[in-house]
């Protein structure tokens, strides 16, 4: 298998060219459908073969249909090693991104510079000739995609979750530290009490000793 075959396990959508140390397998994950307008995104499609051991050989193709429209546009062909773009609107924008030779299942596409434009259905297709013992057999495999353009990324559950404990834990160590000065400041106060107290027992002490002194001077005279 190809070293992108071996990320299919851990494919996550977001990666470049799918390569991962993971061990070789083959999961079929949805692609993402959100995009940010001007910036990158993976259109992922993947398709597994049902039997890893069989050869094959397979082309991808790439179709757009806009809100607008009713039918589809061949926009991208995929025969490794040539990656074709076949519509002007995609012009030096797609970058292939998926499976590395000719056993592809991975056909994923990489669009540079996401516009308002490029919202609408995506369709991926897999012609794939498996070699087997007996004769060759042809399949036809179809991935749809509903990309949605927004102009900022919406902020996801887990990311507001993190930046509520972030303050949690802000106000926390606040008291904490507000708790630590206030013992501290305790500790030295009752430190220095303490010294205070025995520097006046000790002059006490030394008055009282100057006293039975003088009271002994005076029963001797």
């Amino acid at each position: 298998s190809a070293p992108g075959l071996k990320a299919l396990f851990c494919w996550c959508g977001l990666g470049s060219g799918f390569s991962s140390p993971c061990d070789a397998g083959c999961a079929e994950v949805d692609s993402l459908t959100e995009a940010v307008a001007g910036e990158g995104f993976l259109l992922g499609c993947i398709s597994c073969k049902k039997r890893e051991e069989v050869s094959a050989w397979a082309t991808v193709d790439w179709y757009f249909r806009s809100k607008e429209e009713d039918e589809f546009s061949h926009i991208f062909h995929y025969d490794h090693p040539t990656a074709s773009i076949l519509d002007e609107a995609f012009s030096e924008r797609l970058q292939w991104r998926g499976t590395l030779d000719q056993d592809i299942q991975v056909g994923a596409v990489y669009i540079q510079n996401i516009t308002f434009n490029d919202t609408g259905t995506y369709r991926c297709t897999f012609h794939r000739t498996l070699f087997l013992p007996r004769s060759n057999e042809k399949v036809t495999v179809e991935r749809v995609v509903e990309l949605t353009v927004v102009a900022t990324a919406k902020r996801g559950l887990v990311s507001v979750v993190a930046e509520i404990m972030m303050y949690v834990l802000i106000v926390v160590l606040q008291l904490w530290l507000i708790a630590v000065l206030v013992y501290c400041y305790k500790k030295i106060w009752n430190e220095h009490e303490d010294r205070e107290a025995k520097k006046a027992q000790k002059a006490q002490e030394v008055l009282l000793e100057m006293k039975d002194n003088c009271t002994k001077v005076q029963t001797k005279d």
